[in-house]
């Protein structure tokens, strides 16, 4: 009796059997499966800073360090999960291990920070441990592996763009609900109460563990499974099964060479569709890391709050300009799947750029004023839309096009530098603002009941300069540039077609 193999025990083995991507795959591995992460990455990224000045107490300047340093290991991170999920060989497939043990490494980093045994400077070499072990270890390894799954999901470019646009909607849904409640809950109730926030974010931490266990139960690597019986390496499970049933061997291995790593950097820096997928990527993540850290000096500083009664209401306008942002992308989503069959990703996401940078000069152009400035900032996200949602898909679709000019597949190496630029972008970015904001003159020591007249003329330019005018100018540069030259849809269309 042949001893089971460990991918093919009852909660390591694939739940999904069909050929094509089916409503329990949506369902279970691309909607509820992300969600946990979703959840943990949304309260990190609006509340810990926060929770480390406010209720750790922590020096600021151990903090600007802290995080300065992370970012090269954060980036250098996720270039070498890409590498190593691209030499996995597993009959679950190379990325699906990777979220298996995700259940256990990212739900448990993600409650690390809020276990505070020490204090002094011992307090701080935990946060930055933990700190670490979170961004340079367990969600480089998720974010990496989830984001390979839609490329290797399957070869169909239409249900990876609609996994793409469904994965995205919940992780915009997820961020704005988080944004809204989970500030109100540590007003209201964990305060600076360690106790609390620790039994809080471990219940986050258990949920975020299920809901990654149901992604990786949920999902299959169509694609992967395809070359790998190619190569001759194994079937799909259910072949391995039968033949355990019948007493027959297995599927027999064959030596494959495997891809280096400089060969994949020749497939895609010989590929003019991956660069220029990578540039309109680093032209709209990196604009919008800069316009949501600046959101709120723009709500200090340059918006008239006296429109709401008061010059202190920056409270106020923020809620009401973050309202009439969510709600136009909610509508562009549910219209972005007919538009998106008739017309294609490339007509969709290059018009409505434009038509976002059309709402972002009327924004500008309100000058503070908070009607026209609300009205415009609905309009440019309601055109930023699609590109939120189809940009991944976009993504994965280049793997293909590399894929089918040099034989050579890709995902680990796209998915890593992807990745890697999306986390350096707000680094970059925040980095950048805060040399040209010093410059200006800004005054931290002034209050928020002064309203606009608290900040020289040079700052408030600088503001709105990162809230509203480079990602309206990005917007132009990134909708040109896929009018012009996208022309990955139209390849890979001819090529499964023949």
């Amino acid at each position: 009796m042949r001893r089971q193999s460990f991918w093919n025990h009852r909660f390591t083995r694939t739940r999904i059997k069909s050929e094509k991507v089916q409503l329990p795959e949506m369902l279970f591995g691309y909607i509820l499966g992300p969600m946990g992460a979703s959840i943990s990455g949304s309260i990190f990224g609006s509340i810990l800073q926060s929770y480390f000045t406010d209720v750790l107490r922590l020096d600021l300047r151990f903090l600007s360090r802290l995080q300065l340093v992370s970012t090269v290991l954060i980036v250098a991170a996720n270039l070498l999960v890409g590498q190593l999920i691209e030499r996995t060989r597993a009959t679950a497939g190379k990325a699906r291990p990777w979220l298996l043990l995700s259940v256990f490494t990212f739900s448990s980093a993600s409650v690390l920070m809020f276990i505070v045994p020490f204090q002094g400077i011992a307090r701080m070499v935990w946060i930055a441990v933990a700190y670490n072990l979170y961004y340079s270890f367990a969600s480089p390894i998720y974010g990496t592996a989830s984001s390979i799954m839609l490329s290797v999901s399957t070869r169909d470019s239409r249900q990876r763009g609609l996994l793409a646009s469904i994965n995205s909607m919940v992780g915009l849904g997820v961020m704005g609900t988080c944004s809204m409640v989970f500030p109100m809950l540590v007003s209201f109730f964990l305060r600076e109460n360690i106790h609390r926030w620790f039994f809080t974010m471990l219940g986050v931490a258990v949920f975020t563990g299920f809901t990654i266990y149901l992604q990786f139960a949920f999902t299959r690597e169509r694609v992967t499974e395809e070359r790998r019986i190619l190569e001759g390496l194994y079937g799909p499970e259910d072949e391995f099964e039968a033949a355990r049933q019948t007493e027959a061997p297995p599927p027999e291995s064959v030596p494959v060479q495997r891809v280096s790593l400089r060969r994949q950097l020749r497939a895609v820096a010989a590929d003019p569709m991956w660069w220029l997928i990578m540039g309109v990527c680093v032209l709209f993540q990196w604009s919008g890391s800069l316009k949501n850290s600046t959101m709120t000096y723009y709500c200090k500083w340059v918006v008239d709050n006296t429109f709401l009664g008061s010059a202190g209401a920056w409270g106020a306008s923020q809620s009401l300009l973050t309202m009439m942002g969510a709600l136009p992308m909610a509508l562009a989503s549910v219209l972005l799947v007919p538009l998106t069959d008739r017309f294609g990703k490339r007509k969709v996401c290059g018009w409505f750029l434009l038509l976002g940078a059309a709402g972002g000069v009327l924004a500008g152009l309100g000058q503070g004023r908070l009607v026209p400035v609300a009205i415009g900032v609905a309009l440019k996200c309601f055109g930023s839309a699609p590109t939120c949602c189809l940009l991944l898909a976009m993504v994965t679709d280049v793997v293909d096009h590399v894929e089918g000019r040099s034989g050579i597949r890709t995902d680990g190496l796209t998915m890593s530098v992807y990745s890697s630029q999306s986390v350096a972008g707000g680094s970059v970015m925040s980095a950048l603002f805060n040399g040209v904001l010093a410059r200006a003159g800004y005054d931290q020591c002034t209050s928020t009941a002064l309203g606009t007249a608290a900040q020289n003329a040079a700052v408030r330019h600088v503001i709105a300069g990162g809230y509203i005018w480079v990602e309206t100018l990005s917007y132009v540069a990134a909708g040109l540039l896929l009018l012009a030259f996208w022309k990955v849809e139209k390849d890979l269309a001819a090529r499964q077609k023949n």
